[in-house]
């Protein structure tokens, strides 16, 4: 496998305006993220992490314009559906919508992962699923550690537990990277601790990983790339170490904040 900087890209994204509406989101914003790196988007509410996930997943589009540069995969030209599948991205409004979808109280586990194979939530009566697929959905139970949850319902899990079967969701069809946008909003301290256990199980099996967050907790030690976001452009890349400093957070947020890094750990303390 090749190192990081030799790969091909994954990302390779330059001079980029994305509007919602009459607001410019994005301004000129540039990124580059190779297959094979594990790299965190971190930055506050408002910086423009949920509208770059929405580009990335083509809900919006860049301004055409000379100079820009807007490719996944060395392509500029995708089939959502299939730039989806490749892609994985586990989003805020995937798991909103697991919280309120009143057909989840009978989607299992199971039905869940399943469900990655046709880009919906949960199995209907004309999705025909193959032998290799409920393989390849028994093992992604397994990976994750929820295999016992394959016939439960999602309504009867924890937020943790509906955690890991939308990222199994994700991984079914093995995709080239995992995108995971905030993926421990709402949960409690205990399964926090258990997510950072899965994200580094994930890394450790090969996966790309892109964490898109504003909680340092997310940070795991396998991430070796943070870019800081702030009114929609890159303001600092590099190594965690360097980027996540006391006085560059305190920036970011507007407020006193004193970075503690231990044990591998990332935390945030008001000054």
């Amino acid at each position: 496998m090749p190192s990081p900087s030799a790969a091909p890209l994954l990302f390779d994204f330059r001079d980029l305006d994305v509007y919602r509406g009459d607001r410019r989101i994005l301004q000129a914003f540039n990124l580059q993220v190779r297959r094979g790196e594990h790299v965190a988007l971190f930055g506050p509410n408002g910086c423009g992490k949920s509208t770059l996930i929405k580009t990335l997943t083509r809900e919006l589009y860049p301004v055409d314009r000379p100079g820009l540069r807007f490719q996944v995969l060395g392509r500029d030209d995708w089939d959502v559906y299939e730039l989806r599948r490749l892609l994985g991205i586990v989003t805020l409004d995937l798991l909103h919508q697991l919280s309120h979808e009143v057909v989840l109280r009978t989607v299992t586990g199971r039905e869940l992962v399943l469900s990655g194979h046709f880009g919906s939530v949960g199995l209907w009566p004309h999705q025909r699923v193959t032998p290799a697929q409920e393989r390849r959905a028994r093992e992604v139970l397994g990976f994750l550690d929820i295999a016992h949850l394959a016939d439960r319902p999602i309504s009867e899990m924890s937020a943790g537990e509906q955690r890991r079967a939308v990222i199994g969701r994700a991984l079914v069809h093995d995709p080239a990277a995992l995108i995971l946008d905030e993926p421990t909003n709402s949960l409690d301290p205990g399964a926090v601790r258990e997510f950072r256990l899965l994200l580094r199980k994930l890394i450790r099996a090969g996966k790309t990983l892109v964490l898109v967050t504003h909680h340092v907790s997310d940070l795991v030690p396998e991430i070796e790339r943070v870019i800081l976001l702030r009114s929609g452009r890159v303001v600092a890349d590099g190594p965690p170490a360097r980027i996540v400093t006391s006085s560059a957070l305190s920036c970011l947020f507007g407020t006193r904040l004193q970075v503690v890094h231990r044990a591998g750990r990332f935390s945030l303390v008001a000054r």
